[in-house]
Formats: structure tokens, C-alpha cells, sequence
């Protein structure tokens, strides 16, 4: 039996025992649920990826040795592996969502924008742009080669060097700062929970930071390919076909939200938790509305167990940090890390800056936003008393997803090198510019609000 194709099984196991410990409190399921859980990572190793198994390596390593300078409590350390089993239950079961937007057809109509009429390549970025925007904003990396497919196929024309430059530009930027607002991204939810402040109040300041980010971005790239003509291919679309099935995602992503705060209120959940079990029902009664139960489940099935079996690189990541960051909160070594960030309690926008570059140094270097945002976070909590944490929370969100864009080893940057051709390393440089100019952004909001 190939035990990869059956991951998914004893991974909804550990998510069900998890959801289980929630409603029955007792230390039994919880050492459960830890054993479970480590059986789980030991599973998940052999499969992940050699920079994922580095770092779940370099992290378990270093919370082991926690354990062993610094007197801990005993067996409950176990329990440590715990900690971030709400994100993975999260991760579990966005596919549902991406699954509705498939079975009903939406992003195809939707990516028939990027073959409407448009005279020139400097319109040409502004309708790839948008509409990789809003695809991103409900299918999340599956619009990525989506868009990337087609732009590919309508500019096969075009110089392989110009055509490969536009993709990654258009595409990948899209991708970053559609991401920075979703409920359903995982970075928007750490920062949620890490800083207290509630999705809804960061909501409008990160569509400000990703709405401008964009009209930006789109304007320059009008301008830079603004002398290149473009002629459509022969199958045109008229962009008024297309204006329902935006309406109706965006009236479902609206409905979503309301849901998101009915649930949390009446229930008080918390954010991660209420968007986890609200994404299949509201997905199923989607389907149900539209009459695409059959297509939802047809497509929806393989999907989610395709994913929830290549789960491998984040089931380490998350689990190790949970053991390491936790261990480093019970220990004096926690102190030492704060303090580059305590020494600037007076000027806390320095702070800001500091957080959007050590984002971009560690993507340099293949650590995944995740990682730093664990570690960032431990650094920053005291600051949080002395200065606006929702400065704080915007920061981390933006100058996390900025490194979609030039994270040489990131998943974003590697897909695009593979349906392009171009070299990861001349991603990164191609987009270094706009990564600066998406965390700045987020940076200088950030300030103004302090």
C-alpha cells in the first residue's frame, strides 16, 4: 500500500482530534492528540521537501536542546506539539473553497478576460493584473498557473524574453496582494491571532495597502508597455458576459465574511477556528444554491485528498515551530531575541521597517514567511503594549506576502519559473522592486496609524 496516497486519512484523524479537544477539555485526548500528532510529523518526514525538513530539523533541534539547558515541566512538554494544530486544521480545509469556484465555472469565465479586445500590451498588464487579482482571491495558488497558462498561450508571438518578463510581473504581483486581505490566508490568520486585533479592523487597512499596491503597480506597467501593440486572439469575449460571475464571487466572499462574524460572535470562537468550520458548509450550501452539489463533491473529493496528501512541507513546519516556539517562551533566551526590537520602544516605525526586511533577508535564504513570522512574533509581543499593534499586524501581513514575489525558493516564484522557463533567481530581481514597494506601502500605512 503506498502509505502517501492514504496520508489524508490519519491526517483527518489528527484535525477531528483536534476539533474533539476543543468541545471535551481533558488531559487524556490532549496527550492523545500530541502522540497522534508526532506520529503524524514522523509520517510527513520522509515526504517533505529537504528545505522543510532543515528547518523542521533546525527547529525541533533547538526546542530539544530548550529542554534539556532549561528545566521544563516534565511530561507536559509533549503537549507543546499542539500549539498550531488550528492552522493545520485551516489549511485542511481551504481546498473546499477553491472547489465551489471550480465546479461553478467561475474562473473560467473570469479568465476570459485576459482574451477580450485590448490594443496594446500597457491595457493588456492592467486586465492580467485584475484578473489574476480576483481569481487569486478565491482559487489562492491554483489561479497562478491558470493565468500564467493563458497569458502564455495568447502571447506566443511575442519575444520569449518579453512574454516570460510580463507573466511573472502581472501574475505573481497579482498573487501577493490579492492574499493580504483574505480570510482564507494562512499568514492573515497568524497575524490575527498573534496580535489580538480583529480581522475586521485590520480588513479595511489591508485592502487600502492592497487595492493601492495594485493601482500602482498597474499604472507603471501601463506606461512601460504602453508603445507594444497587441492583437487578440480570434476568440473575443465581451467583458459584460463576465460581469456576473464577478458579482456573484463577490457577493459570496461578502456572504462569507457575514458568516465568519455571526458564527465567531454567537459561538465566541476565535478567528482561525470560525473560518475553519465555516468554509465546507458554506461551500456545500454555495453548491447546493447553484445546483452543482454533484460537480462540487466530484470535484472537490480528489482535490482535497490531492492536497491533504502533499501536506508534508507544512505539517513539519508547523508542528516543529509550535515545539520550539513554545519551549522558547518558557526560557530567559526569549529576552535576547526581543531585545534588537525593545531597544527601539521609542521610535516603534523603525521597528516596522525592521520586520519588512527581515522578511526579505529570509526569503533570500529559503526560509519560509511562516518561520519568521513565528520567530518575529515572540520578538515583537512587548512592543505591542507601547505602540498601535494593529501597525504591527499590517506589517506582518504585508511584508510576509511581499516574499511571494521574490522568495527564490518559495512555491510562488518556482511555479512560475517552471510554466515559464525563466530562471528563479532572475524572478526574484525582476520583482525585487515591487517587493519593496508592496512592503513599503504596508509600511508607511503602518506608520500612520501608530
Amino acid at each position: 500500500m503506498n502509505i502517501r496516497s492514504h496520508h489524508y486519512l490519519f491526517f483527518t484523524c489528527v484535525v477531528a482530534l483536534y476539533l474533539l479537544s476543543l468541545i471535551i477539555n481533558h488531559y487524556l485526548l490532549h496527550y492523545f492528540l500530541a502522540f497522534a500528532t508526532i506520529i503524524l510529523f514522523a509520517m510527513s518526514f520522509p515526504y517533505a521537501s529537504f528545505l522543510f525538513r532543515l528547518l523542521a530539523g533546525i527547529f525541533g533541534s533547538i526546542g530539544l536542546a530548550l529542554l534539556f539547558i532549561y528545566p521544563m515541566a516534565g511530561m507536559e512538554t509533549i503537549l507543546y506539539v499542539n500549539e498550531n494544530l488550528s492552522l493545520l486544521a485551516l489549511l485542511f480545509m481551504l481546498p473546499w473553497m477553491n472547489s465551489i469556484v471550480r465546479a461553478g465555472r467561475y474562473d473560467r469565465r473570469i479568465n476570459e478576460l485576459l482574451s477580450a479586445n485590448v490594443s496594446d500590451l500597457g491595457r493588456l498588464y492592467q486586465r492580467a493584473s485584475v484578473t489574476s487579482y480576483i481569481l487569486v482571491a478565491f482559487i489562492n495558488l491554483s489561479a497562478l498557473s491558470l493565468s500564467q497558462g493563458v497569458l502564455k498561450e495568447n502571447m506566443r508571438n511575442y519575444e520569449l524574453q518579453l512574454q516570460q518578463k510580463f507573466i511573472v510581473q502581472t501574475t505573481l504581483r497579482a498573487f501577493a496582494v490579492a492574499l493580504c486581505w483574505s480570510p482564507m490566508e494562512i499568514l492573515v490568520a497568524i497575524s490575527v491571532d498573534a496580535t489580538g486585533v480583529s480581522y475586521f479592523t485590520m480588513l479595511p487597512w489591508l485592502m487600502l495597502v492592497s487595492f493601492l499596491t495594485l493601482t500602482l503597480d498597474g499604472v507603471v506597467g501601463r506606461w512601460r508597455y504602453r508603445a507594444i501593440s497587441y492583437k487578440a486572439p480570434e476568440k473575443t469575449v465581451s467583458t459584460k458576459g463576465i460581469l456576473k460571475p464577478i458579482s456573484i464571487l463577490t457577493g459570496a466572499l461578502s456572504l462569507f465574511l457575514l458568516t465568519i462574524v455571526a458564527i465567531g460572535n454567537l459561538f465566541e470562537l476565535n478567528f482561525i477556528l470560525t473560518v475553519t468550520i465555516v468554509i465546507f458548509p458554506f461551500a456545500f450550501l454555495w453548491a447546493a444554491s447553484v445546483r452543482r452539489i454533484k460537480s462540487f463533491l466530484a470535484v472537490g473529493l480528489p482535490v482535497w485528498k490531492e492536497r491533504n496528501n502533499h501536506m508534508q512541507n507544512f505539517i513539519l513546519l508547523f508542528v516543529s515551530l509550535a515545539f520550539f516556539s513554545t519551549a522558547l517562551n518558557q526560557t530567559p533566551l526569549l529576552e535576547t531575541i526581543q531585545s534588537p526590537f525593545l531597544a527601539m520602544e521609542d521610535t516603534p516605525w523603525v521597528v516596522l521597517f525592521m520586520i519588512q526586511f527581515t522578511y526579505l533577508l529570509m526569503s533570500m535564504i529559503g526560509i519560509h514567511p511562516i518561520a519568521t513570522i513565528a520567530v518575529l512574533i515572540e520578538a515583537i509581543t512587548p512592543l505591542f503594549a507601547a505602540a498601535n499593534p494593529l501597525s504591527f499586524s499590517i506589517v506582518l501581513v504585508s511584508g510576509a506576502l511581499a516574499t511571494a514575489t521574490v522568495g527564490t525558493y518559495g512555491i510562488t516564484v518556482n511555479i512560475s519559473a517552471m510554466n515559464t522557463g525563466l530562471n528563479p533567481y532572475r524572478i526574484t530581481w525582476m520583482n525585487m522592486p515591487y517587493a519593496l514597494l508592496y512592503g513599503g506601502v504596508g509600511t508607511v500605512v503602518a506608520i500612520l496609524l501608530l
